[in-house]
């Protein structure tokens, strides 16, 4: 305050320089406590509600329709037409270019991204079996397809990771099978060949 003092020329009582310094203080507690209030939020964390997460994806604005087929313990069986069964939920029907489309404010945006995500919400012990299924070609060219497992919790850790390629209409392929044991425990990951399909039609 003494520096103060001497560029202005005022002089600062000791009860003025009790108010000042208690103003700072309430100031900097109340600046703490706000931040502490309002922590800030957090970005690029995702929390979903799922044990695991399984991506099927092919390339963006292919016009191909691409279905994920998948099947659980105790008969439990998820498609297009089927979207939860047990703990396994099909999160959409992803048809190439037919439904990427949609209108707002008058105007049409397309969406280009082809993919379908799979979660299982728990860890029923069985064997899982993920298939990919070339439903409809619009182009008639073969198709490939990348096929993501991740184990969600307790962190999230990469499973499997490949690409294959469906070759023409009416193609089905295991992409992945694996199996929980009774304590949950993630074994025998494999790309066995098992047919889901039953020539159900959309």
């Amino acid at each position: 305050m003494a520096l103060f003092q001497r560029k202005t020329g005022f002089d600062i009582d000791p009860f003025t320089d009790l108010l000042f310094n208690a103003l700072l203080t309430f100031t900097f507690l109340f600046l703490i406590a706000l931040l502490l209030l309002n922590p800030p939020a957090k970005t690029g964390i995702i929390d979903p509600k799922a044990e695991f997460l399984i991506t099927v994806s092919w390339p963006d604005g292919d016009p191909n329709d691409i279905d994920v087929w998948a099947s659980g313990p105790k008969g439990t069986k998820v498609w297009y037409k089927r979207t939860q069964d047990g703990l396994m939920h099909l999160d959409r029907d992803d048809r190439g270019l037919a439904n990427d489309t949609q209108t707002v404010n008058g105007q049409e945006i397309i969406n280009p991204l082809n993919q379908e995500v799979l979660t299982i919400r728990g860890r029923p012990p069985g064997e899982f079996v993920i298939n990919v299924h070339y439903f409809k070609s619009a182009d008639q060219n073969p198709v490939p397809v990348t096929v993501y497992l991740a184990e969600v919790n307790p962190v999230m850790k990469v499973l499997s990771y490949h690409s294959l390629i469906l070759e023409q209409q009416g193609d089905e392929a295991t992409a992945v099978r694996f199996t929980l044991t009774p304590k949950g425990q993630v074994v025998d990951i494999n790309q066995l060949q098992k047919k889901l399909v039953s020539g159900q039609g959309k």
